[in-house]
């Protein structure tokens, strides 16, 4: 991928990576969802998609103009469709019918974060709304250009602020501009002989800021960190002046203002750069492939290795349906396969539920930490898979949203959700989640395929991460996800996770935000909206209800 190149318009990533569905997905498809192979859905051309007309005034565009420069201000066709959306099933519906009812009247690039304050402070002159704009990953319609109240909007498109400001070799820190994408920062970290460690699976396409907005959790979280444990200092324009926090290991003054930047999603202000803490870059990796008897066995198994310190950096298990999914989409036929199929049968098992491990570090660290785990894993009943595996989930552990655009042409509808809870809760919340999802599927007559990983683990718990297939409802295709994704919350509510783990709240779970954070919770978090924002420009309609 070129840096900085932009994904398709209408999916993930860009053409060199895209996915074919294989034969035998199609097949299996047809078997388990009676979906037809031969369906395809329409995808319209770009120049073909409806915008609204721009209702950005000459005023206002010149003010803008004024601050970032003539070339800073585009309100053209492909620009404002680059950034009406996100990457949420939702979005791309929306994308690849070519029927965007809220779009942005402009996308404003600013070069400096010393253009920040005097572009929101017209915006706020002028009644425009703002929504800052990283890559466009979102997956709960953090992104989509809402007007609220006002009479235009723009994107603020914050890839310009790319710079890694500053490392420290001695502290391990390193301080990053908001827009820095994903591989670039590790490119540059690398040079400096240390890694941030944060691999979400947007990572190929997500900066830093926004990884601070969503409270983004990585696949390599449970030795990493997730990005709020890795902030130690952030910085924000808001409306109302800029707020920034001391670039200190700890602190006992007062409640931490950095969290309240962290996961703000835009609503408070502008991310403009954050110091985060880093790690001297791995000399050796070690991932590799388990079967476990089955779920609640290998969920016991993780809690094992978390609870005795013993936690790999990656941490990963598939239940049956996921593990038998995936086996049967990746048949080759080969002799390796027949081979590795025999080796489990000969120690009894021919189902089960397939975990990745990963190890970074030193040769010696690995080793040590590896030998430790495998000795609890094995206790648990896993089976070793050998590093085959392990190493062919690293090589594709970004592609998952390019098969979703394979799926997407061919009429299915595929989505996720996350949520995270307690050890002692997890298997009752994995199977209230699982049955709300197949129930609201199967009332709408298209029978679903649903899925589960745990993808974070913690002393405490860990999370679900559900992937749910089906064919799509021709002609009622945002009705049939709304009823997925309205049984699935409310049973998350009801059974005591969270509505969101690492994707955010954005405008696809707003809703259910009091219920996790209480009246007063949304009292609180206005108000603070309501001093740094007083004339609520910052990304309408997420976060808040209401």
């Amino acid at each position: 991928m070129a840096d900085g190149e932009r994904m398709r318009w209408w999916g993930w990533g860009t053409d060199a990576h895209a996915i074919e569905l294989p034969p035998a997905a199609g097949e299996l498809l047809a078997a388990e969802l009676g979906i037809d192979p031969a369906a395809r859905a329409e995808r319209v051309e770009l120049e073909d998609v409806r915008l609204p007309a721009s209702a950005l005034g000459g005023p206002a565009r010149d003010a803008l103009a004024a601050v970032a420069g003539l070339d800073a201000v585009d309100d053209g066709h492909a620009a404002r469709v680059a950034h009406a959306a996100g990457r949420s099933y939702p979005d791309l519906l929306r994308l690849r019918s070519g029927a965007l009812e809220h779009a942005p009247d402009a996308v404003v690039t600013p070069s400096s974060r010393a253009q920040l304050a005097p572009l929101l402070a017209e915006c706020a002159r002028h009644g425009v709304a703002v929504v800052p704009f990283g890559g466009g990953t979102s997956v709960v319609g953090g992104v989509e250009a809402l007007r609220g109240a006002h009479r235009a909007a723009i994107a603020l498109d914050l890839r310009g602020l790319d710079a890694l400001v500053d490392v420290d070799p001695v502290s391990l820190t390193a301080t990053a501009e908001a827009g820095l994408l994903g591989p670039e920062l590790e490119r540059r970290l690398a040079a400096r002989g240390v890694t941030l460690g944060h691999f979400p699976q947007s990572f190929e396409h997500s900066t830093v800021g926004g990884w601070v907005a969503t409270r983004s959790a990585g696949q390599a979280s449970s030795g990493y960190g997730r990005i709020d444990e890795l902030v130690e200092a952030v910085a924000a324009v808001t409306p109302a002046g800029a707020l920034e926090t001391l670039d200190v290991p700890a602190t006992a003054a007062g409640p931490a203002l950095r969290e309240l930047v962290v996961g703000s999603e835009g609503v408070l202000g502008v991310i403009a750069e954050a110091t985060l803490r880093v790690r001297p870059l791995p000399s050796e990796r070690r991932y590799e492939g388990w079967s476990l008897p089955g779920f609640a066995a290998g969920a016991e198994a993780l809690r094992a290795l978390a609870q005795a310190g013993a936690l790999p950096d990656v941490a990963r298990l598939s239940d049956e349906d996921e593990t038998r999914l995936t086996m049967a989409l990746g048949s080759t036929g080969g002799v390796g396969e027949r081979i590795g199929r025999g080796y489990l049968s000969l120690r009894g098992r021919s189902g089960g539920c397939l975990a990745f491990t990963g190890f970074e570090g030193t040769r010696d660290e690995v080793a040590r930490r590896r030998g430790r785990a495998a000795a609890i894993l094995r206790a648990h009943g896993a089976v070793a898979l050998g590093q085959r595996p392990g190493r062919s989930w690293l090589r594709g552990r970004f592609a998952a949203p390019y098969l979703r655009d394979a799926l997407l042409d061919r009429a299915v509808m595929v989505d996720t959700l996350e949520t995270a809870t307690t050890w002692a809760n997890l298997q009752a919340l994995y199977a209230a989640v699982g049955d709300a999802l197949r129930a609201a599927l199967r009332e709408r007559g298209t029978a679903p395929a649903v899925m589960c990983h745990v993808s974070h683990v913690y002393r405490s718990g860990a999370s679900l991460y559900f992937t749910f297939i089906a064919a799509q409802e021709r002609g009622a295709e945002l009705d049939q996800w709304r009823a997925a994704k309205r049984a699935a919350t409310d049973a998350i509510v009801a059974a005591g996770g969270t509505i969101t783990h690492h994707h955010a709240v954005g405008a696809d779970h707003r809703d259910w935000l009091p219920a996790e954070i209480g009246p007063l919770g949304i009292e609180l978090l206005r108000a603070a909206k309501d001093r740094l924002d007083p004339a609520g420009i910052m990304n309408p309609g997420k976060l808040l209800p209401g």
